[in-house]
């Protein structure tokens, strides 16, 4: 036993990074794997079973899990982004370093790939055996499994509404949960509250296109699609959808902290402020008179 810790502590030696910036990047890899796998392993049962081991409320039940799972991974590294959207918020706010954006956004797309290839592996056997499963042109391919593409009602200005509007109520509720001056949540839940976020959108606005309102779930798993046998046409179909989970939710999130800012963030800041002013302003004068009242008793003395 002692042995065995020696050799574990040498190779935690061995092996840690001293770049910060790089650990904390490879953390949002793995809890954003942690995320995409759970979630599209979801999709995966309920599409191939036809219904039989899963359904629309279980799959939004595992995204939101597996958002509180993977935040609970890798939250005390790097903060439990998983979503490029959240960094670019927190980027805006100036609570984060730019320079953390594209690393983070990076590493999250690649957590993606890497949980979408793992629910590909595991069931590889029934997409082999469904029908067309790999052809984008039949009604029963399965790239939908891994990212998000329209239903047959949505236009592409009512996808980019949808984006806009999911993102930005996904950042409106992220950045009141993570406001030290707002009501703080008790630490430890913060993980929990995230993930009940997700689930809530996924329930109310995951009818139209899949509610990715994260580019990184969406790319990193659509990417892997068309080298694992659905071809080019998973950016191709509708006329260029693929830009619309990848591009929007950063519209979406300048509209959510404009909003949340203005409506709650500001007042709540400068209030905090004011009555930490105030009472440090009321301490001062408490020492004050207290001083006063001291001399007073000794020259009386």
């Amino acid at each position: 036993m002692g042995r065995q810790k020696m050799y574990l502590e040498k190779m935690a030696q061995a092996l840690h990074l001293r770049n910060k910036l790089l650990r904390q990047s490879l953390a949002e890899c793995l809890g954003t794997l942690i995320l995409v796998m759970f979630g599209c392993g979801a999709v995966a049962q309920h599409v191939l079973s036809g219904g039989s081991h899963a359904i629309f409320l279980t799959v939004n039940f595992a995204f939101g899990f597996g958002a509180t799972l993977g935040i609970l991974v890798c939250g005390q590294v790097s903060g439990g982004h998983l979503n490029p959207a959240v960094t670019f918020a927190l980027c805006l706010l100036g609570r984060e370093r730019w320079r953390k954006f594209p690393m983070y956004f990076l590493f999250q797309t690649i957590g993606a790939f890497f949980g979408a290839s793992i629910i590909y592996a595991m069931y590889y056997d029934a997409l082999s055996d469904k029908p067309d499963s790999f052809n984008m042109s039949s009604s029963a391919n399965t790239a939908g499994i891994f990212a998000t593409y329209p239903a047959d009602h949505l236009t592409l200005f009512n996808g980019f509404f949808d984006q806009l509007i999911g993102t930005a109520a996904l950042i409106v509720c992220i950045l009141a949960i993570v406001d030290p001056y707002n009501n703080p949540i008790p630490q430890g839940l913060e993980a929990f509250t995230v993930g009940f976020v997700v689930l809530v959108i996924g329930l109310s606005m995951g009818f139209n296109s899949g509610y990715a309102v994260n580019p990184a779930r969406d790319f990193g798993p659509r990417l892997f699609t068309s080298i694992a046998g659905w071809g080019g046409e998973v950016f191709t179909t509708r006329s260029g959808w693929f830009l619309v989970p990848i591009c929007v939710p950063f519209l979406g999130t300048i509209v959510g902290v404009i909003v949340y800012q203005f409506m709650v963030g500001f007042h709540v800041e400068v209030e905090a402020k004011m009555r930490k002013n105030s009472e440090q302003e009321n301490v001062r004068l408490t020492n004050v008179n207290t001083n006063n009242s001291k001399e007073g008793t000794k020259e009386v003395h």
